[in-house]
């Protein structure tokens, strides 16, 4: 294959993963957050057992909730596996905006919960503990350097006019 034919192709290969930039974006950010969203259900709700989703009333309305949110979380992993499987099909996956966009969607979704559902709705604490600014610290901290890791990888892949252009293709 000479030089020629390997530009045109690398060129149809970019045109594809520029193309559907915005699927594998919304991919990875559906499978970031149902990801981050299981993790924080097994491990500090089911394993650890520091709070339910919801723990202002009994415990089995906290089962409950934990029951929804756990819901929640599967679908949006399947929605974006289904579009990652998609994006396979169509030759069009672009695996550092996906990675970029997994972590968006696992940070965005995490500060979401030390914010939102911690301190301004007061659906629960991350663990009831008479300093848990500790832990807000530590998790806001994670969710901020999942966020910035992210955008860093989302940025790099940005839809570009042409990325061979300039290029001798008589070579």
């Amino acid at each position: 294959m000479g030089i020629l034919s390997k530009n045109v192709s690398e060129t149809s290969l970019y045109s594809t993963k520029s193309k559907y930039a915005g699927r594998n974006f919304l991919s990875g950010l559906l499978f970031g957050i149902g990801l981050v969203a299981f993790i924080d259900e097994v491990v500090f709700h089911q394993l650890l057992q520091w709070h339910h989703f919801y723990d202002r009333s009994t415990t089995e309305i906290g089962l409950i909730s934990d029951g929804l949110f756990h819901a929640f979380s599967w679908f949006a992993t399947i929605g974006g596996l289904f579009l990652f499987a998609d994006l396979r099909r169509r030759n069009a996956f672009w695996l550092k905006r996906w990675i970029g966009s997994v972590l968006l969607g696992a940070g965005l979704f995490q500060l979401y919960d030390g914010t939102v559902q911690h301190k301004i709705m007061n659906l629960h604490q991350i663990r009831y503990v008479d300093n848990v600014i500790i832990y807000d610290i530590v998790w806001n901290s994670i969710a901020g350097l999942l966020i910035v890791i992210g955008a860093i990888l989302v940025f790099q892949t940005r839809k570009k006019s042409n990325p061979l252009k300039g290029m001798n293709l008589d070579e």
